[in-house]
C-alpha cells in the first residue's frame, strides 16, 4: 500500500506495534506480579498459623487422629476464613484428614519435601505445595510438624487460598477498580502512542523537506533553484541539515555542469557549422579549378595549367593546415595530453622564431624585433609546446599588421617568474570582441575577408597550452593602435625551491 511508502507512516507501524505488545507484555506481568505478591503475602501473614493450631490441640497420637479436636478446629477456622482448607497428613505425605468437601480431593498424598522446606529453611516467599483438589496446580501453605516436639507422626498442611479464594480473585479480576486500572493503562498506553506519532512528524517533517526539494530538482531538470533547494535556517543542527546542505551542493554542481553542457553542445554545433564551412570552402575551390584543368585541357596554355594547378595545391595546402591543427586541438584536450617540463632559456627560443619569421615580416614591410636583457632567467615549461604558442602568436601578428607596422617580443621578469609579451601595432581588437578571441574558429569579419589561410584556430590552441601549463594568457588591444598578449611562466629558480 502507498501509505507505508513513507518513513513517517513506517515509523507510526513501528511505534504502534511495539506499543502493543509492550502493553501485552506488561499486562501479563502485571497480573503475574500481583498473584505472586497476594501468594508472598498470605503465606507471610499466615506463615505460623498451622503452628498455633497444633499447639493449641493433639490432632495426632500413636497415628490416630483426634476426631473431636480436629473437627472443632475445622469448625472454627470455617467460621474465620472460609478459603483456608485443612489436611491432616501423616509423616509420608498422605492424607488422613480433611477439612474440603467429600469427593473434592484428588491428590491422596502431598509432596513432604517441599512441607520440609517450608518448616526447616528462610526461603523467599511464596513457596508452593501440592494442591489435595487439583492433580497438577500448586498453591501456598502454612505446615507445621505434629507433634511440635518429638518423634513426628505427621503434618497439619494450611492450603491458604482454597476454590473460595480461587472464585474471590475471578470476581476481582472482573470488579471495577480493576477494569478501570485496565482502561487507565490503555488510555495511557495510547496517550504514549498518540505523542510518539506527533513527535515522529515533527522530527521527519524536515527530511518531508528535503525529499520534496530533491523530487523538484529532478522535475526542473536542475533548472528551478528557488524550489529545488534545502532551506536551512541558521547554521546546520544535526545530520539532516548537513545532508541537506550537502544536496545542495551537489544540485549547484549538477546545475552548473548541465549548464556548461549546455554552453558545450551550442560550442560543438558552432564547431561543426564552422568546420563544415571552412572545409567545403577549400574542397569547392579545388575541385573547380582541377574540374577547369580537366574540361578546358586542350584549351589552357601552359602558364593557365600551371597557375590552376597552383591554386588546386594551395587550397589543399590549407585544407591539410585546417586538418592538421583541428587533430592537434584535439589532442590538446584530450585526458591524454602531456607536458613536458623541463628548464630552457626563453630567449634562445623567442631569438630562434623570430630569425624564422624574419623573412616573412621583410616580405610584409613589417620590423620584427625583439626586447630582453641578459638578466632573464630560465623558465620552466614544455619548449615544443612554447615553440607552437610563440609561433601562433607572430604570425596572427604579422597578419593584423599593416605595411610598416612592427611587431615585438618581449620578456620581462618578475618575482619567481617570467612574463611574455607579444606585441604588434596593427589595427587593433574592438573590446566587445575581446572575450571571443580565444573561441575556436572565431575570426573578426576583417580578418575572413583579408586571410584566407586563417581558421580561427590559432589562437584557440593558444590559449589551451597556456591552460596546460596552469597558467592564463591576457590580451590588450587598442583600435588603430595595437594589441599585446601577455602570459607568464614560473622561473626555473623559483621552481627549484619549491
Amino acid at each position: 500500500m502507498k501509505i507505508f511508502n513513507t518513513l513517517y507512516s513506517r515509523l507510526a507501524v513501528t511505534l504502534f506495534g511495539l506499543v502493543c505488545v509492550i502493553g501485552f507484555l506488561f499486562l501479563l506481568l502485571v497480573r503475574f506480579s500481583s498473584d505472586m505478591y497476594q501468594q508472598e503475602v498470605s503465606q507471610k501473614l499466615n506463615r505460623t498459623l498451622a503452628d498455633h493450631i497444633v499447639s493449641e490441640a493433639l490432632l495426632l497420637k500413636d497415628q490416630k487422629i483426634n476426631k473431636e479436636a480436629l473437627k472443632g478446629i475445622f469448625h472454627m477456622l470455617m467460621v474465620i476464613n472460609p478459603s483456608i482448607e485443612i489436611y491432616l497428613l501423616d509423616a509420608k505425605g498422605n492424607v488422613l484428614d480433611y477439612s474440603a468437601p467429600e469427593g473434592k480431593v484428588k491428590r491422596r498424598v502431598v509432596d513432604t519435601t517441599k512441607i520440609q522446606k517450608f518448616i526447616n529453611t528462610e526461603k523467599r516467599y511464596p513457596i508452593l505445595g501440592d494442591d489435595p483438589r487439583d492433580l497438577n496446580r500448586e498453591k501456598v501453605f502454612s505446615a507445621a510438624r505434629i507433634p511440635a516436639e518429638g518423634p513426628l507422626e505427621g503434618y497439619l498442611y494450611v492450603i491458604l487460598g482454597g476454590e473460595e479464594f480461587d472464585s474471590v480473585v475471578e470476581m476481582l479480576q472482573g470488579s471495577y477498580i480493576l477494569g478501570w486500572s485496565m482502561w487507565g493503562l490503555t488510555a495511557g498506553l495510547v496517550i504514549a502512542m498518540l505523542g510518539g506519532f506527533a513527535i515522529f512528524f515533527v522530527l521527519t517533517r524536515r527530511l518531508r523537506r528535503l525529499s520534496k526539494a530533491m523530487l523538484n530538482f529532478t522535475r526542473s531538470k536542475g533548472e528551478s533553484k528557488e524550489q529545488a533547494r534545502y532551506h536551512l535556517k541558521g547554521p546546520p543542527g544535526d545530520e539532516i541539515d548537513v545532508l541537506g546542505q550537502q544536496f545542495n551542493n551537489m544540485a549547484d554542481q549538477i546545475t552548473e555542469q548541465i549548464n556548461e553542457l549546455k554552453k558545450t553542445d551550442q560550442l560543438r554545433r558552432e564547431l561543426v557549422a564552422n568546420v563544415s564551412h571552412d572545409l567545403r570552402t577549400p574542397l569547392a575551390s579545388m575541385v573547380g579549378y582541377l574540374e577547369t584543368l580537366i574540361l578546358k585541357d586542350e584549351d589552357l596554355d601552359t602558364e593557365q595549367r600551371v597557375q590552376y594547378l597552383k591554386t588546386a595545391l594551395n587550397q589543399s595546402q590549407h585544407l591539410g593546415e585546417l586538418v592538421a591543427e583541428l587533430f592537434e586541438l584535439a589532442r590538446l584536450d584530450s585526458y591524454e595530453a602531456v607536458v613536458f617540463a623541463e628548464p630552457f632559456s626563453m630567449g634562445e627560443l623567442i631569438q630562434d622564431i623570430a630569425l624564422k619569421y624574419q623573412l616573412d615580416a621583410s616580405k610584409r614591410n613589417i620590423s620584427l624585433k625583439t626586447d630582453f636583457g641578459s638578466d632573464v632567467p630560465l623558465v620552466y615549461g614544455d619548449i615544443g609546446l612554447m615553440q607552437r604558442v610563440i609561433e601562433n602568436l607572430i604570425e596572427n601578428a604579422l597578419r593584423h599588421t599593416p605595411k610598416g607596422g612592427s611587431v615585438t617580443l618581449a620578456l620581462v621578469p618578475e618575482a619567481g617568474s617570467v612574463v611574455v609579451k607579444v606585441a604588434d601595432t596593427g589595427c587593433g581588437i574592438p573590446a566587445e570582441e575581446l572575450g571571443r578571441i580565444f573561441e575556436r574558429f572565431y575570426r573578426l569579419e576583417k580578418s575572413r575577408q583579408t586571410e584566407k589561410g586563417n581558421a580561427g584556430l590559432g589562437l584557440a590552441i593558444v590559449n589551451r597550452i597556456i591552460e596546460l601549463h596552469q597558467s592564463k594568457i591576457s590580451v590588450e588591444s587598442e583600435i588603430d593602435v595595437g594589441t599585446t598578449f601577455l602570459f607568464q611562466l614560473p622561473a626555473y629558480q623559483a621552481q627549484a625551491q619549491v
